[in-house]
């Protein structure tokens, strides 16, 4: 579906075949709902049009986003959840078979790929594949082996779960983010990122659209930042729409060529429903 954005007049006029959402910055910030995110997810639930949430944070697994989601008042599911950890996960069994991994990485993802058999090492000798992840308790020991595994012993390649700078805080603030990591590790051993599995990367909506028999060019991807969200809707050839709740602006948006925007830029993201049945359910903007 082209991409046709010039504002935040442009609304959808009808229901879309499944609904593929970002969470932090688009269904929620922090602790809170944001406004109109409950009453369009149930509304599509009732009508029985897939749902399904992505994040590329992977410090959390899906059962914890699931834990999230029924806490602030949207039950969920863990198999309509996805993230890096799951798909980084999947990534590595289906291209990379019985090689060696080591995760810069929080807890989270080292028990995913425990469970999945795939095989861990700190031995840089032994190290097929670095991971660079979302790491809160990344230090010099670390990058210190992901340079003998690369540099020295010029064996591993360099992949990550995400390629964000920074995780955005509510109220402006934010922390260092996979990017930082992959810096490191590319700066000192002068290698080049593999793979990047998470956002803007098709994998994810692959992962997310899986068992769902539905078109994807019918499909609707929503979420809050331009470079991963609605790009990646782009590389797939789905809808997309940018809500201005979170990271991206309507500046930043128009400035991108055509056929990167997004279909739409809405200022809530209960928006998505046409308004003709926004009119008759009797919604307006003051309601949450």
């Amino acid at each position: 579906m082209a991409n046709t954005a010039v504002g935040t007049d442009a609304r959808p006029e009808t229901f879309y075949d499944a609904y593929v959402f970002d969470m932090d910055g688009t269904i929620y910030l922090g602790e809170h709902l944001l406004p109109g995110a409950e009453r369009l997810v149930r509304e599509l639930r009732r009508r029985e049009i897939p749902v399904r949430f992505l994040s590329n944070n992977p410090t959390k697994d899906p059962e914890e986003y699931a834990k999230k989601l029924e806490r602030l008042g949207l039950p969920t599911p863990v198999d309509e959840i996805a993230n890096t950890v799951v798909v980084m996960t999947r990534w590595l069994l289906e291209h990379h078979p019985g090689k060696v991994v080591y995760p810069i990485a929080e807890e989270p993802l080292i028990r995913a790929l425990r469970a999945a058999g795939i095989a861990i090492s700190e031995d840089p000798a032994e190290i097929d594949i670095v991971i660079a992840s979302y790491d809160r308790t990344f230090a010099y020991n670390k990058l210190q082996i992901a340079f003998d595994a690369i540099w020295f012993h010029k064996r591993a390649i360099l992949v990550t779960t995400n390629p964000d700078r920074y995780c955005p805080f509510p109220g402006g603030r934010g922390e260092p983010d996979a990017a930082s990591i992959v810096a490191a590790i590319e700066a000192c051993t002068g290698t080049t990122l593999a793979k990047n599995v998470g956002k803007p990367d098709p994998a994810m909506l692959r992962e997310s659209l899986a068992g769902l028999d539905v078109d994807p060019t019918n499909c609707m991807m929503i979420g809050d930042r331009l470079g991963t969200d609605i790009q990646m809707a782009v590389n797939t050839g789905m809808a997309s729409t940018l809500v201005l709740t979170g990271d991206s602006t309507l500046d930043e948006a128009l400035d991108l060529p055509t056929e990167n925007r997004p279909t739409f830029i809405l200022d809530r993201i209960d928006h998505l429903v046409p308004a003709a049945v926004r009119a008759e359910l009797g919604w307006n903007d003051t309601d949450d």
